[in-house]
């Protein structure tokens, strides 16, 4: 237990230096003549490292490499054939050699001569199955995939965050989250069925710096920028970017043709479950440092409202209106209180519990740098 934890952490940190989600592999195997295979071996890197993932197909089957090693869209891509004799693949075993030390998943899609499909999502806990004789679409697993593509995909997670800190009412968060997912939903479906392709190192370059922009921005101030009053069409306009991120693992590891449909749905309504995990354990830790300051001695929210991230004022911002922190008046039902509403230049002390201005913006100034080093590392790759 304790191995795996020390795995998820290095894990972590090597992608969240990227930027890039732990992508899935991908391993293809279509029946060329009686018991002769084509496969293919889609692997992801970690930055510039292979995992040490390995395809295993069973013993009688005689291998022989057909073409050379190559790199695309930071993933291996390996082709040969497997003539696997009388004994075919049906009823035998097929893995993924050292899948149980790593985080990623492994779609396997297996298709036979007399057209019968096989498919199968090789987990960690569970990197070989059998292959049966009766097609089976593992559906399940792009629900799946489309969950930890979101979870493990830091990019997104820090964009959303960051539309978060322009949020201070549960009525335009959920109406920004909203057009977010309508925007990303469009250009993940457009992309996956290949009605429009855009090449993926561009994309990933201006996903970083839309996260940039959202940093500057609240930096710049929570009321006088073009975000803070137009959160949701910032939303969209970015979500119809970063669904051409999302496409990034569907066409690692394809969609099933009879079902490619119900495989995309299934995938992007995963992306929707981590997009509302993310933003639920935002909420929680917010409203967890609330407590901890009403126990300290400041007046506790009204019933009924909800956490925001941030609503520190700068200088020059008008001072906060009756209802704020710095009010007589508590806030409205539904709206999101502050963690903080920090003074600005001639603007009264913050009030009791309130945080200081430097600890709202410290995120924001993480958020902005790791933003730039994937920018500038992106764009490199472009080039």
């Amino acid at each position: 237990m304790r191995s795996r934890w020390l795995l998820a952490t290095a894990v972590f940190c090597a992608a969240s230096a990227t930027g890039h989600e732990v992508r899935p592999a991908y391993l293809g195997i279509a029946e060329v003549s009686p018991n002769v295979f084509e496969v293919l071996w889609k692997q992801p890197l970690l930055g510039d490292r292979r995992l040490p993932l390995e395809p295993v197909l069973p013993e009688h089957c005689v291998l022989a490499v057909r073409s050379v090693d190559d790199v695309r869209n930071a993933a291996l891509i390996q082709h040969w054939t497997a003539d696997c004799g009388p004994g075919g693949l049906v009823g035998s075993v097929i893995g993924i050699e050292g899948l149980s030390s790593t985080l990623t998943d492994v779609l396997v899609n297996v298709a036979l001569l007399d057209g019968t499909s096989i498919s199968a999502l090789l987990r960690p806990e569970a990197p070989y199955f059998t292959v049966d004789s009766k097609g089976r679409a593992n559906l399940p697993g792009y629900l799946t995939l489309g969950v930890e593509h979101l979870l493990f995909g830091f990019d997104h997670i820090l964009f959303v965050i960051g539309l978060m800190f322009f949020l201070t009412k549960a009525g335009p968060l959920i109406k920004a989250i909203t057009a977010f997912t309508i925007a990303h939903s469009i250009t993940l479906g457009l992309s996956a069925l290949e009605i429009v392709r855009l090449s993926q190192a561009p994309v990933e370059a201006v996903i970083a710096l839309s996260i940039l922009f959202l940093a500057v921005e609240r930096l710049r101030g929570a009321e006088a920028t073009i975000t803070a009053r137009h959160t949701w069409i910032v939303a969209f306009v970015f979500g119809l970017l970063h669904g051409f991120g999302f496409a990034g693992a569907l066409a690692d590891i394809g969609l099933p043709k009879a079902n490619a449909l119900w495989a995309l749905f299934l995938f992007n309504l995963g992306v929707e479950i981590g997009q509302l995990v993310i933003v639920a354990v935002a909420l929680t830790v917010v409203a967890c440092v609330r407590h901890a300051k009403v126990l300290h001695g400041s007046t506790p929210p009204a019933t009924g409202e909800m956490p925001a991230l941030a609503h520190a004022s700068a200088a020059g911002e008008a001072p906060p209106a009756e209802g704020s922190l710095h009010g007589s008046t508590p806030p409205a039902t539904g709206e999101m209180p502050p963690l903080s509403h920090a003074s600005a230049a001639g603007e009264a002390p913050p009030a009791e519990g309130s945080l200081p201005q430097w600890l709202i913006n410290a995120p924001l100034y993480g958020i902005g740098s790791i933003a730039s080093y994937w920018f500038v590392s992106r764009t490199v790759l472009v080039f």
